[in-house]
């Protein structure tokens, strides 16, 4: 790949943020987030109470991407092969033979967006489980390729609300990110007032295709990061688990901490960030910032820190301040 075809490509990513914010307002850390996933080619849960545009943030990623995007609503109803597919017994008019044949489900798309995920049975979001980990679907014996890029985003309303499934661990850890969505600032949420009880509408135009999706992901794994910055992140996620651990808080605390594809995400979202902020360099503060939402939800706390709403964001900020920084490292 030549310099111009990469400043070509990362010339897009402005772009593609541009017209989602057509719609979207405010969110920004979100936003940025959801891009970061996308680039470092994972999938991503989206958390917020009803009606703060989660539903509406992935349409307009959609939009603005010139990609297949098929939307399932989870429901307590909701069948795995809803979501996988199911075969059909069908006829061959011209010599009369029965045969079997596949009917896709609607996994099978560039972007899936698995609405109000936690709505429905452990049972069903198990079905996403191959999908999101090997990109393909196992049926009747026989394995069908998903198309690429295959980004999957879910949305689920916190666990608290009524009618709800706890997202199995394992689930979970399919999650490169886990982005919780706060309500809007005074001012944002007076733009959204003004920009959507209006008769103009905004339109959203296709940016980026699929290759270029596929090539951004493969300059990502090119961005460079120091050995010392690699030991940083083995020595966060490791201080994460309660046997091994050295920080006092977190053996106070949790239950179990990450395991190494913690490590991998946290490395490989760094690398996105930095790309996204045009540099080809992971920092410090790359990781840092990547922490957050790469661990709240690998790091399971026990009953004392619930009893004390000690929370696993708050586990993570501690491991922060108690990981030292290796010297000589981009800050």
């Amino acid at each position: 790949m030549t310099e111009q075809d990469i400043k070509y490509l990362l010339g897009k990513l402005p772009k593609l943020k541009q017209e989602i914010q057509k719609i979207i307002v405010g969110q920004e850390e979100v936003l940025d987030e959801v891009l970061i996933t996308l680039l470092a080619g994972g999938h991503c849960l989206l958390e917020g109470v009803p009606g703060l545009a989660k539903t509406l943030l992935v349409r307009t990623l959609a939009n603005a991407m010139d990609l297949g995007f098929r939307r399932i609503q989870f429901t307590p109803d909701l069948m795995p092969t809803d979501i996988l597919g199911t075969e059909v017994l069908e006829e061959d008019h011209t010599t009369g033979k029965r045969f079997f044949k596949f009917n896709e489900g609607p996994v099978f798309s560039n972007i899936v967006l698995a609405d109000e995920i936690n709505r429905t049975p452990p049972k069903t979001q198990a079905a996403l489980l191959e999908a999101m980990q090997e990109y393909e679907v196992t049926y009747a014996g026989k394995t069908y390729e998903l198309p690429r890029p295959f980004f999957l985003l879910a949305t689920q309303n916190p666990i608290e609300q009524a009618g709800t499934y706890p997202l199995p661990e394992a689930q979970l850890d399919r999650f490169l990110l886990y982005i919780k969505i706060k309500y809007p600032t005074e001012q944002e949420e007076l733009n959204i007032l003004s920009s959507t009880t209006g008769t103009r509408q905004a339109q959203v135009q296709s940016t980026i295709s699929g290759e270029e999706v596929l090539q951004l992901r493969q300059l990502v794994r090119e961005v460079s990061i120091s050995e010392e910055l690699l030991q940083y992140v083995n020595h966060i996620v490791r201080a994460t688990r309660p046997d091994s651990t050295t920080v006092d808080f977190v053996k106070t605390y949790c239950r179990w901490g990450a395991g190494p594809r913690a490590g991998q995400a946290l490395i490989l979202t760094a690398k996105a960030r930095a790309l996204l902020h045009n540099r080809f360099a992971v920092t410090a503060a790359d990781i840092q910032t990547m922490a957050y939402p790469v661990l709240r939800h690998r790091v399971l706390v026990n009953f004392t820190a619930e009893a004390e709403k000690i929370t696993s964001e708050k586990v993570v900020e501690e491991l922060l301040e108690n990981i030292k920084l290796p010297k000589a490292v981009l800050v």
